[in-house]
């Protein structure tokens, strides 16, 4: 069995729960709901943890797909250095973000959310994964060959060995043939 990228996990339930942060924050401000400061708190965090989670890693083997759009965001992540690239700072930031959210009941999904992805990051940093950008692949295109004289010979052609030789050698040109010919009479 293949290791698991742990990270991959928590990229994925961090985008997921910055969205329902988001929508729950949206929610209790719109509704105007006792404690509203706490859900516009969650709209900031939450667009705050979708535009760091957009950007996908890339994978230590097989393919990495990155996400429409994301090589904006992979610059803006990785100009910030290790405090967006580490997954140790991604863990305790994400428990920080979730905190308040758990004071507002239209938050508390998302912040239970977060809080979970914050214990993915925190095992994908023990187990040494770090955030690598997925960069745009530089097509290197290979030199064209020119075309080869085609061949002299019509097939069936004979083994290079046995070919007939220039004109211009004449002993060369000479054609031996392996077998030797006697005629019957």
């Amino acid at each position: 069995m293949g290791k698991i990228e742990w990270a991959m996990w928590a990229n994925e339930q961090a985008l997921a729960s910055g969205l329902i942060l988001l929508t729950g924050g949206i929610v209790g401000v719109a509704g105007q709901f006792r404690g509203w400061q706490f859900a516009a708190y969650a709209v900031a965090a939450g667009v705050f943890v979708c535009l760091l989670e957009y950007p996908r890693s890339k994978r230590s083997k097989g393919t990495s797909v990155e996400r429409p759009g994301q090589y904006c965001f992979t610059v803006c992540v990785k100009a910030f250095g290790p405090l967006t690239r580490n997954y140790y700072v991604r863990a305790f930031l994400h428990a920080a973000i979730c905190v308040p959210g758990g004071f507002m009941l239209a938050t508390v999904m998302g912040c239970v959310c977060l809080g979970i992805a914050s214990l993915i990051y925190l095992a994908a940093a023990i187990r040494g994964e770090k955030w690598m950008p997925i960069l745009p692949k530089v097509e290197v295109k290979a030199p064209v060959e020119t075309m080869k004289n085609p061949p002299q010979n019509p097939p069936p052609r004979p083994p290079a060995e046995f070919r007939r030789k220039h004109v211009d050698d004449l002993e060369g040109a000479a054609y031996d043939n392996p077998m030797s010919v006697t005629a019957d009479e």
